[in-house]
Order: C-alpha cells, then structure tokens, then sequence
C-alpha cells in the first residue's frame, strides 16, 4: 500500500474533486490517501463466491451484496473513506450522498491478502466499529479460516473462528455459507 506523496490531509470536498483511479484502489486514511493494488485473481474468486452465497439467499427487494469497488464514508473530518471486499446493506438505511455510502452495512467481509498488517487491518475493525457495522468477517486464504467478529460494547470482538462447517451472519440467520465452497479449485 503507498500513500499519496503529500502530507498535506485531504478534506472531504477536495476528495469528491479527485478523478477516479482506474486500476487501483483508493482509500482515505485520516486525510491521507492510500492507494492499493487491485485484488489478485484468488482474492477476487474467494469475494465473488462470497457474494454469490450471499446474494442467492438474501431478498434482493431489502438487502444488496457489493462486491465492487465502491466508498464507504466513515467520517468527513479527518476524511476516512474505506473500501470493503464485501458489504451486505439494508436499503431500508442505506444513506447516499455525493455518491458515496454513508451509512453501516449490516455486515463488511474482508479478505485477507498477504500484504495486510495487523495495524492496518485493526485500523479497519476501528473504523467499522465507529460507524456502527454489527459484524465482520475475515477471511483468510492462507490459514483457510474465516473469523467472525461482533459489535459488542462499541468494539469489534472475535466470536468464531473455523477452517469448516457453516458460518451465518447474525443480522441474516436464514443465511448460511459453507466454509469449503469459498475457497477456489
């Protein structure tokens, strides 16, 4: 991940000027900006196969899976833009401004890349936690795990974590997805 080669912080409406990055991925950390390479062809297979579980099993007239690349707000000041692998909403609270996502989605779904710290990926679980997100998934390729983690007392708290069987979300317990159809061939 490389940061933008300016120290000034960026605001909010400086931000919505910017020109879209093609083939990056852009997030904004406390002003700053942080550009990532886009995901690899595994880390891509492993969402789309998320979002597909999801998306067969939720009612798409009240929830939407997004597995693209799109900007979830979590504050304007100091400007902190994320981009989930996975966000699942309620359209019922989706809020759009300018554009982008301001509300929480019911549940975020991050895979793990080899190149994730553990800072930058408890920077992550702080942000979903400030705005509210009741669960988070990660997922790992490497260890073939996914970790389940719920909002408990404005923290974000590991609950489960397993190599196999069947994981449901919390806020969708008519949704089930089994470990072992994650991972690509």
């Amino acid at each position: 991940m490389a940061s933008l080669p300016n120290s000034k912080a960026i605001t909010y409406d400086e931000w919505l000027r910017l020109p879209e990055v093609n083939d990056a991925i852009e997030e904004v950390v406390d002003g700053q900006v942080r550009i990532m390479p886009p995901a690899k062809f595994r880390h891509a297979k492993i969402v789309r196969r998320l979002c597909k579980g999801l998306d067969a099993q939720l009612d798409p007239k009240r929830y939407l899976a997004l597995d693209t690349v799109f900007g979830l707000v979590i504050r304007k000041s100091p400007l902190t833009s994320r981009v989930p692998d996975l966000a699942v909403f309620d359209l019922r609270t989706v809020v759009e401004q300018d554009g982008y996502i301001h509300s929480a989605p019911q549940l975020v779904i991050e895979v793990l890349s080899p190149g994730n710290t553990r800072r930058e990926m408890q920077e992550k679980l702080q942000d979903y936690a400030a705005i509210g997100v009741p669960e988070v998934w990660l997922v790992s390729p490497e260890a073939c795990t996914v970790e389940v983690l719920r909002l408990e007392n404005g923290r974000l708290r590991c609950v489960q974590i397993s190599s196999q069987g069947i994981v449901t979300p919390q806020g969708f317990p008519a949704v089930s997805i089994d470990i072992a159809t994650i991972w690509p061939d």
